[in-house]
């Protein structure tokens, strides 16, 4: 029973991040120096290259922690299988502890792809306050549709990050 829990969360962590994968594949391929692509009327309140740069780099962070995030939790998941079949152990020739899994290294793998989904969801949420910046207008220019799209996001994903940390906290200390 167990078992089947922790591949679950496993998959669950792959598809999760599967999805943020492909919504920073799409932002990338967004170009943010295109100057039609804004709603900006205030020449003053536009993005600048600074901002546009920090766009990128948090897309690229959030693409390589969702990524570090899903080969573990992949790798976990394969350990589970193979310590499951011990038939296909040996049928590999593999030496005996690799038929088995260390409970406490499958527990730091399953925090550390934790923490790596954690890592790209906050640089995807940063990636996307810069979306909004470069759209509607940096947030330095005070323009209420800017916030309007970035209150939210700061106060909700964060939130849920919480509960997600709490509930993976709660799991790994069990």
């Amino acid at each position: 029973m167990t078992t089947s829990i922790h591949i679950t969360a496993l998959d669950g962590i792959v598809n999760v991040n599967s999805l943020f994968t492909l919504a920073v594949f799409i932002g990338l391929a967004w170009n943010p120096a295109d100057p039609t692509d804004n709603l900006v009327v205030d020449a003053a309140c536009l993005a600048g290259p600074r901002i546009a740069e920090d766009l990128i780099s948090f897309h690229v962070y959030s693409f390589s922690s969702f990524l570090f995030s899903s080969i573990v939790a992949l790798a976990l998941k394969q350990a589970i299988r193979i310590s499951r079949n011990q038939e296909y152990t040996r049928h590999l020739h593999l030496p005996e502890f690799l038929g088995i899994v260390n409970r406490n290294l499958f527990r730091v793998g399953m925090l550390v792809s934790g923490i790596g989904s954690v890592c790209g969801c906050v640089f995807l949420m940063l990636a996307l306050i810069n979306v909004a910046q470069v759209k509607l207008g940096t947030l330095a220019c005070g323009s209420g549709y800017t916030y309007a799209a970035v209150v939210p996001l700061v106060v909700f994903v964060p939130l849920a990050l919480l509960i997600y940390v709490t509930i993976v906290l709660y799991a790994f200390s069990r």
